[in-house]
Order: C-alpha cells, then structure tokens, then sequence
C-alpha cells in the first residue's frame, strides 16, 4: 500500500514536471475569458468612480478592447468632472488631454465654446521647454479633431455604432481645429531627439529615454494629422530614420521575445519595460498612420514584441492591465480609420473603411506540446493573432528539428503540416515518423497562401518551439546480487524481470516483478509486502544491474536513476545509479562504506527510482531487502545523525490529562458561623438601643458628642471581647497546647516574661485608644520592645537547643 502511494506520488510529481514544461515553452494567443474576468477583478470602481480621470481612461479603454458592457453607468459621474475640467482655467495640459481621452468613450455632451477655449490655449503650447507639455497639447487637439472627422463611436454597452453627441454641437457652432504652423510644433518636438533613437523630456538637458521615444512619435503623428499642409518629407525620413535605430538597441531573450527598456535614466523618470514596450507600440503604430510611405520595421521583430505582451500573463496591477491590453490592441488592429465622402450618419459608420499600417503579427501556438507516442497522438498547430482571430490561408511547415543534443532529426525534415477546417489547426502525424521519445526542438515556417497578405500580416518568420515525446520505457535483464571480495557470486543471483502490466481496475501503468530463484519462476503479488532477500557482510558488495530501452529498441537514459537503502532505524543511504553504455550498474562496496553505514548492521530496504520527463512508466519501487552484518563500531567513530521526529507524533493529538483538583479545606461547623455573626451585630444593636434610652419619659435626649461617645465605647469593648471570644475558639481548634512549655525554672522564667511582655503591649494598644497619645505610647513601647526582645531571644534559644537535642536521641 505504501509502495502504491509512493508511486503515485512519484506520477503526480512527473506530471507536474511536463505541465510546467508545457507551459513555460512557448507563447500562446490571448485567452480574452480570463482576461475578462481579470479585468473586472482588476479595475473595481468605488463610490461609482475609479479615481482620477486617467484611471478612469485606462478602465474604460480597457473595457472597451476586450468587449465587456460595464463601464456605461459612470457616465452621470464622470461627465460632470469632464466638463470641470474642459471649463477650468486652471486645469493642467494633462487634465485636459485625459478629460478628452474619457469624452472620446462616454460621449459627454460638451460645451462648443469651451472646446473652442480649450483648443486655442492648446495651440499656444508651441514653445514648450518640456516635451510632456507638447505631447499633450497635440494628443488634446487630434482628440477634438476626431470629434469633427470620426464622429463614430462603438456603444459597448449594446455594441453598436452611433454619432458622438459632441459632434452635432460642434457642428452647429461651425468651427475646425488645425496647426497652422504645424512645422513649428513638429521642430519643437523633433529638438528632444538623440542621435540613438532615443529621447529627452527637457531641452534643458536631463538624461535621453526609450519611453519618451514613444511618446514623441506620438506627437509627431499628431502633429502630422492636424497640419494644414504637408510635412516636409526630409523630416518625415529623419524621424523614419530615428525608429530603426531605435529598433536596433531592442533586448531579446532567447526564445525569440524582444521588448524595450531603459538605460540609466533617474529614478523619478524609470519606467520598466513594459510600460516602455507599450509607449514605443503606441508611438510607433501612430506614426506610421499618419506619415506616408512605410516603416522599415522587420517583421520578426514585430512578431517578438507581440510575444513579449503575451508573455506576461495577466499583470497584477491596473496600469500594467492597461499596458499591456492597450499595446496588444496596437497591434492586433493597427489600422487607420479613412472618412468616406458625403453625408455623415449611421451608414457613414457602417461604411467605415480602414487602411492597414504595420504588419499584424501571427502566433504559433500548440495546444498540446506534450506527445505520447503510446496514444499516437498528433502533432497540432494552431496560428492566430495576439488576440485568437483567425488567421488568413496560410501553409505551415516543419523546416528542421533538433534534438536534446542539438542533432538533426531527418525525419522531421521539410515536413508539410495538413489543416483541418473544422478546428482550425495544422496537424502532422508523428507515428509514422517513427521519432524515439524525448525532447526535441522544432522549428516551423509560416507561409502566406495569397500574396496580397504579405504587407498586412508578419508571416514568412521562422518560429522556433520545444515539443517533449514521451512513451513506455522497458525494463530487461534487472540482477540483483551479492558478490564476494574477488567479485564472484557467492549467492543465487536472484533476477528481477520488471514487467509493465495494466491494472484493469485503475487503468494505471504499475511496476510487476517476477524473481527467479535457483531456476525457480516465482511471481510476486503486488498487494503482498514479498520481495528479494539477501544477506552479506562487510566483506561483500553488492551489485544491480539493468537495461532501458526506448519503444524504438534505442538506449533509454532517464534523467533520475537512484538506489535507496533505508536502515531499520530510519537512517537512509542514496547512491546515484550509473550507466556504462547501454547498461545501468551499481555495485556497492560494503568495506569501503562501513563508517558511512555508521557501522550499522540489520535490515537494510532496497529502493530503486527511475524517471523522466519522457518516461510514461517512471516509477519509486521496493525491490526488497538485505540482512546486512558489520563490524562493531569503535568509540571514535562517527555516531547515525538523529533521525526527525514524526510529524503525525510531534504535531498529533496528545494523551487526555485528567486533573486532580486539590479537596476544599475543612469548613467551620455552621453553629459557630451563626454565633459570630450574631456577635458581630450586637453592638451595633447596643448603640440603638442606648441612644433609645436617653429619649425615654420624655427627658432630652443627651448632648450629641456624650451619647455617640458612650455608643462607640460599648461598641468597642463589644468588638474586643467578640475578637477575644473568636481567636480563643480557633486555638482551641487548632488545637493549642502548653507541651512545649519549658520545665527548668530559668527558662519558664523567661517564657512567662516574654507572653507578660505580648499583654503588656495589647494592654498599651488599649489605653493608647481610651486616652494615651501618640508620643506617650512610642516610648512605653520602646521599653516594651527591647524587652521583649531580649526574653523572646532567650526563650527561642532553649526551644531550639531542646529541639536539637532531641533529634540527635
């Protein structure tokens, strides 16, 4: 049962192992459900907002890419801030442009005239020292410029498309926005740039940065569009110029994913790399929609960056949500939207056409990178966008494959994979192939059916995937033996044939042995503790020996081989297996290992672990034992290590504790409780009943100082004799006794000195309360003291003198 457990334990490990693997391979298309999901628990609003206006873009923005309704209801909240803001005159450059950013998705309805505020204090911006100042500027006024000339707007909360209302408004008031010195604004921004393709925030000096980059070129495509004239095409070439350098300091990983970050920047102005990756997306997808001509960017470079997004998962923070969704978009439908001519309505909208600017990225994905050669499963491919639309006709193609020692496998050569239509993938088969199990690296090859594809969609990139095969190892000629000093056997060998049986009830692959005793074939039952039994001693070693061999007939080497001997006192010994050539051999010397084995003899369990990754039968096996005799230990060798407590006896339930309670201390009779109680209310019943009498026959009663005076005296010899009368009772049950009395006539002398000495003090305590003062008593007591000092010294000498004495009889 325990060998069971530990096997299965053994299967859980390894599948964790090929889901890991299969996992951290590759890249795959965005899943939008749990990104969905994500989302929602990502960007929560509270009090019927998310915060700031720019928070609120980033939720909104984000809703509305990956199609979800909320987001609608915060319209009655939010416009009012957009308004203030637009109105304000004190509202900074960013306001405005996240005022505008919010408008452009809940369709506020503005006031034409503080649009046409907004926009002239936009466009006295054009000699900004700081590049942050002009980025917003130009973003502001194309926002109020796609109002005008892209009145649509997608409703995601019922997903349709309607005019801005902002739009009719505008449209009334009759007025346009444009740059008429648009080679101003594109100077003043082009004057931030460095000669790496990078740039700074400042014209007064500070540090170039790759984020800035992103940035700029956003402003420099706005700029484009809001120009009245053309843009100098040298300028347009320059900046064209300054994207491919800035492509050529990108950072790669091995795998093909390539991202952007910065390099030495300040701490105030650091952005990680992704935040750097989407504003380089954002800016470089906006400048090729406004410049003419095309961005000499290479497509596998755009291919890497859409693995970079998708790489990451699903980030843990709102702006990383953002980033990382927003660049995705970039990329996924980077294409400019053209107004068509005439009448602007809802045909207008549906009628929309759009003009492609960088080339869609495709990714190759597999569903499945683990591949069981004993199941036959195929070889599937999936190619689709960043975000799973489908992909145009398309041939996919095994160019090469390498194995795990970087060898070319022949058989994967050239290899034309076949689609199926109904679930959209490519599939080649590997059985027939005949490829061994193991980890193999493939490399595929997209190619685009129709050529009119070839500027839209980055295809024609090589992709480079790791695929595991995984399959049924067998288990020939297992020996396990006990050999002499000169290597002979001086036992039966006894061989263990590991035979792979299918346990009908489980459907699990589990481990069978069959033992073959002095040419006697005993087969083992699995649910039964038999196993091999061998005895030796320090003089012998002992040797196992087997064979691994793939379904192909290849030599099979796994990755885990160990031999486990567990004493009965719970000490372990773990020997790495080794092979030499096509077979697995152990042989231990038990005279070179005695102090490692702490001179231990006894029973010694044999254990043998064999796995893999590619190995579908890995398995944790008891083999059996050894009866194992070794010297005995000197007193300066190396004691056994303490062995750790038992957590289900350290950390278990502990024996119940009965409690004992100590037994009530004997009480007073009851008779003697009530006449105390008595006694200690009867003065208070002299004093009314004294005070009564000086009333009686109708004569005045006496002074008030005189009759409390005579009440408290009798209250107080009353309260002296009860306390008399109550400690002469508890003596007496204490059982007091003159036993100990001296009996010589010196000591008895001072023994009734010292008990005349304690009267004489409580007589003092007496007449100090009836009329002594306070100094009068000090100093009889100070006589008194000293007295009883000296009598009590000598009466508690003899006491212990006579104590002492009679111990020693």
């Amino acid at each position: 049962m325990a060998g069971g457990v530990r096997f299965l334990g053994l299967v859980c490990l390894i599948s964790l192992c090929l889901a890991a693997y299969g996992g951290a391979a590759f890249v795959a298309p965005m899943d939008l459900d749990a990104h969905r999901s994500a989302a929602l628990e990502t960007f929560v609003p509270k009090d019927g907002s998310f915060g700031s206006l720019e928070e609120t873009y980033e939720a909104l923005k984000t809703f509305q890419i990956l199609g979800l309704k909320e987001g609608a209801e915060l319209s009655q909240a939010t416009c009012p801030l957009v308004s203030q803001s637009l109105a304000s005159s004190s509202s900074k450059l960013k306001d405005l442009f996240n005022a505008l950013r919010v408008n452009s998705l809940l369709d506020c309805k503005l006031d034409a005239n503080i649009l046409k505020d907004v926009t002239s204090r936009l466009q006295a911006v054009k000699d900004a020292t700081s590049l942050l100042d002009l980025y917003y500027a130009v973003q502001s006024m194309l926002l109020i410029k796609h109002l005008i000339e892209f009145p649509c707007l997608v409703n995601y909360k019922r997903k349709k498309l309607f005019i801005h209302l902002t739009w009719f408004v505008i449209q009334e008031k009759g007025f346009a926005v444009a740059l008429s010195d648009a080679d101003g604004f594109f100077h003043s921004i082009k004057s931030f740039s460095q000669s790496d393709g990078r740039w700074r925030y400042s014209t007064n000096g500070g540090e170039a940065s790759t984020f800035a980059a992103g940035l700029a070129l956003e402003a420099l495509a706005g700029v484009i569009s809001l120009s009245e004239t053309e843009i100098d095409q040298s300028m347009i070439a320059i900046v064209k110029n300054d994207i491919t350098k800035l492509f050529d300091s990108i950072e790669s990983y091995d795998d093909g994913t390539l991202y952007f970050d910065e390099k030495q920047v300040d701490a105030k102005e650091y952005r990680g790399p992704l935040s750097t990756t989407s504003s380089v997306v954002r800016g470089v997808t906006a400048f090729a929609a406004a410049a003419s001509g095309k961005l000499n960017i290479p497509k596998d470079k755009i291919v890497g960056l859409a693995k970079f997004f998708l790489s990451i998962g699903t980030p843990g923070s709102p702006k990383d949500f953002f980033y990382q969704i927003d660049s995705l978009s970039c990329l996924e439908s980077n294409r400019q939207p053209l107004p068509v001519p005439g009448t602007v309505d809802i045909d207008y909208c549906e009628n929309l056409h759009y003009c492609p600017l960088i080339a869609v990225p495709l990714i190759l994905s597999l569903p499945e990178a683990v591949l069981s050669s004993t199941s036959k499963d195929p070889l599937k491919v999936k190619v689709s966008t960043v975000f799973g639309s489908s992909s145009p006709p398309l041939t996919v193609k095994l160019v090469r494959g390498l194995s795990s020692d970087a060898k070319d496998i022949s058989a994967l050569e050239g290899k034309e994979l076949k689609f199926d239509s109904e679930s959209s993938t490519h599939y080649l088969d590997m059985v027939s192939l005949n490829v061994d199990v193991g980890q193999y690296s493939l490399i595929f090859e997209i190619v685009l059916d129709e050529s009119e594809h070839a500027n839209t969609y980055a295809a024609g990139v090589r992709v480079q995937v790791p695929v595991l095969i995984t399959g049924f190892i067998k288990i020939d000629g297992a020996e396990l033996s006990v050999l002499d000093a000169n290597g002979e056997s001086v036992e039966s060998k006894q061989k263990c044939w590991f035979v792979q049986v299918l346990d009908h009830r489980s459907g699990m692959s589990i481990v069978d042995q069959e033992i073959l005793v002095l040419v006697q074939l005993v087969r083992l039952d699995l649910s039964n503790e038999k196993a091999v039994s061998l005895s030796a001693n320090h003089l012998q070693k002992l040797r196992l020996s087997f064979q691994l061999t793939t379904p192909l007939g290849h030599t099979f080497k796994p990755h885990q081989v160990f031999l486990k001997l567990r004493h009965e006192s719970k000490v372990e010994h773990i020997f790495l297996v080794g092979n030499t050539g096509k077979q697995f051999k152990i042989v231990l010397d038990f005279l070179g290992l005695v102090e490692k084995f702490y001179y231990l003899s006894g029973r010694y369990d044999i254990q043998l672990t064999v796995g893999d990754v590619a190995m579908e039968n890995s398995f944790l096996r008891a083999i059996g034992h050894l009866d194992l005799d070794l010297p005995e230990a000197s007193e300066k060798s190396t004691r056994p290590p303490s062995q750790p407590v038992d957590s289900s006896l350290r950390f278990g339930p502990k024996p119940e504790i009965s409690h004992i309670f100590r037994a009530p201390e004997k009480r007073p009779p009851k008779e003697l409780s009530v006449t105390f109680s008595v006694l200690t209310l009867l003065p208070l019943l002299v004093f009314v009943v004294g005070y009564d009498f000086s009333c009686l026959d109708g004569a005045q009663p006496m002074d008030p100082p005189v009759s409390w005076s005579f009440a408290m005296v009798c209250f107080e010899w009353l309260s002296v004799l009860i306390t008399c009368f109550t400690s002469l009772m508890q003596l007496i049950r204490l059982g007091v006794n003159l036993k100990n009395f001296p009996s010589s006539a010196a000591p008895a002398a001072f023994a009734v000195l010292f008990h005349a000495g304690i009267a004489a003090v409580l007589s003092l305590y007496l007449l100090f309360w009836l009329k002594l003062d306070l100094f009068t008593t000090l100093k009889a007591l100070s006589f008194l003291g000293a007295f009883l000092v000296f009598v009590g010294h000598r009466t508690l000498s003899y006491l212990a003198s006579a104590s002492a004495k009679l111990k020693s009889s």
